[in-house]
């Protein structure tokens, strides 16, 4: 995990970021605890929160720099779960009842009373002329009406189990008890544009004071003031140590010679995601080192004469600090298209045998995805959304070019990858491409699929890891730990913006070789993954 230095205020129970700590979205700057020990609902009403409390049936006032609690008044009904605040009155929605009560918190009177519209509901949220209701096992999260509970529209929920609700003005925010996660949404089709772990293990209300987000957890029975934009652009997490024996074998069945035979290496290197701990090593020695047009490093290996049943074996062994990389954009503050550098669009717009940028099946499939959008991260939003829409994961051999494959609606990670390419590039929008050996299942394991996935360019930022194949999910929380997101499970060898000198359309590894006669040549790829334990003091 992330270590961040905490400064503790016993008396208070709150606990704040050491001033020499770097905060991103979702880190704690202060917590204490909360009125009674069911905590549910949360608000804020521009001077206070206010929380609901299920065992108590109270909805208490607080003081958000200290915690103490100024005022209370009991909630309306005996099951409460979600609060939200319009600027005048409190509304408690109530599980029991299936009612949702509009209180004048300085009479205590209930003002108005709606049916709630779902079952099973959670959380409360005002945008400032509606309300939204967010419910446990339910795939959408509703806006309705305050004059009588009539749905305006529904959107789709982040995952089935939508807890705390809360509106900063621009976006929805979701938490979700059961992945102890919370989600930035979209309100006009429910995308999830950022997302990270909630502070507590049963994470429940939520509410926003304009800069902070505020987060009540069930079980630690604490209020947490959380981070939500210092200009952090991605974080990592969960670190874990892994070595990688990376087998390249070509056998050569005869009954004749294979002349000359040259391997290629994709050579890792230190990224976001990754830190090489040693040196990668070779075994044999590499003949020498190139560098291909793209940037990437490779290894090239050269071999003669190889007889019938030979067999050639090159291996490349690394270990490295894998981590979980999240990334945090904020659509709103990325730059134009014209603000991305010179250099990146020369080399990340063009044209290739793969992309095939003026087929009229790319630019029609980038006029619907796209239409007259012109932020840069919502034309990757939307073409990745579109690509995800016609396209269906199938592994069954072979890379077709980008039209192909949109045409017959299906393909594997790198031919998904193709079509993003294509339909950014044509967009105006760069991106390339990046291979990893991926760890499947446990930490001892071997991979000999491998897996590819693109990045865009976004102004502002930088570089965005994006995977259409990975994020092909009916749930909006899916598709967004598919966008600038990488788990640590990945090892990346290769970036490419398309055909290499060296690697060709191949990533890890590409092979070549000259032959006479007749000979049957097999070639086998690798990957086998070993953790490293860490060394303790």
């Amino acid at each position: 995990m992330r270590k961040i230095q905490f400064l503790g205020l016993t008396l208070l129970l709150v606990i704040t970021i050491c001033g020499s700590a770097i905060a991103v979205p979702g880190d704690t700057v202060k917590s204490f605890s909360a009125p009674y020990d069911c905590p549910q609902g949360l608000t804020f009403d521009g001077k206070y929160l206010w929380n609901v409390d299920r065992k108590s049936d109270m909805i208490y006032q607080i003081e958000p720099s200290d915690g103490l609690i100024v005022d209370s008044i009991p909630a309306p009904g005996y099951v409460p779960r979600g609060l939200a605040w319009d600027g005048k009155w409190l509304w408690c929605i109530d599980d029991e009842e299936g009612l949702i009560y509009a209180i004048d918190p300085k009479t205590e009177i209930v003002e108005k009373t709606i049916y709630c519209t779902v079952s099973r509901p959670t959380g409360l949220a005002w945008d400032g002329k509606y309300l939204w209701i967010a419910a446990d096992r339910d795939e959408k999260i509703h806006q309705i009406s305050s004059e009588d509970g009539t749905t305006i529209v529904s959107i789709p929920a982040p995952t089935s189990h939508s807890c705390g609700l809360a509106y900063d003005g621009t976006n929805l925010w979701v938490s979700d008890r059961y992945k102890d996660m919370i989600y930035m949404v979209k309100p006009k089709n429910g995308d999830v544009i950022i997302c990270f772990k909630s502070p507590g293990p049963h994470t429940w209300g939520l509410a926003c004071d304009g800069s902070h987000l505020w987060n009540v957890d069930y079980q630690t029975d604490l209020i947490y003031e959380l981070a939500i934009d210092d200009g952090t652009f991605f974080t990592q997490l969960e670190e874990k140590n892994q070595q990688i024996e990376f087998i390249h074998q070509v056998r050569n069945y005869g009954p004749d010679t294979v002349l000359t035979l040259d391997v290629y290496l994709a050579i890792p290197a230190n990224l976001n995601n990754q830190e090489l701990i040693d040196p990668v090593q070779f075994d044999p020695q590499p003949n020498e080192v190139l560098v291909d047009k793209w940037g990437q490093e490779v290894a090239h290996f050269h071999f003669t004469d190889l007889t019938p049943t030979h067999f050639t074996t090159v291996t490349m062994l690394a270990s490295a600090k894998l981590y979980e990389t999240r990334y945090f954009v904020f659509p709103d503050k990325v730059g134009k298209l014209s603000d991305i550098p010179k250099q990146i669009l020369e080399k990340y717009l063009v044209d290739d045998t793969k992309f095939s940028l003026e087929n009229k099946i790319i630019q029609d499939a980038v006029k619907k995805a796209v239409g007259d959008e012109t932020n840069p991260y919502w034309i990757g939003r939307k073409i990745f959304n579109y690509v995800i829409d016609h396209i269906e994961y199938e592994l069954a051999g072979g890379w077709n070019i980008a039209p192909t494959i949109l045409d017959r609606g299906n393909g594997s990670c790198s031919e998904y990858s193709f079509v993003y390419i294509a339909m950014c590039r044509a967009a105006g929008l760069p991106a390339r491409y990046v291979g990893a050996i991926t760890i499947r299942g446990d930490d001892a394991s071997y991979d000999n699929v491998f897996h590819r996935w693109v990045e865009i360019y976004l102004p502002g930022y930088g570089w965005l890891p994006v995977d259409p194949s990975g994020g092909d999910s009916k749930w909006p929380s899916n598709r967004a730990n598919s966008f600038g997101f990488l788990s640590n499970r990945f090892l990346i060898t290769t970036l490419g913006g398309g055909g290499s000198e060296y690697l060709e359309w191949g990533y890890n590894a590409n092979e070549r070789w000259t032959s006479k006669g007749r000979c049957k040549i097999v070639v086998e790829n690798i990957g086998e993954w070993t953790p490293i334990e860490s060394s303790t003091e």
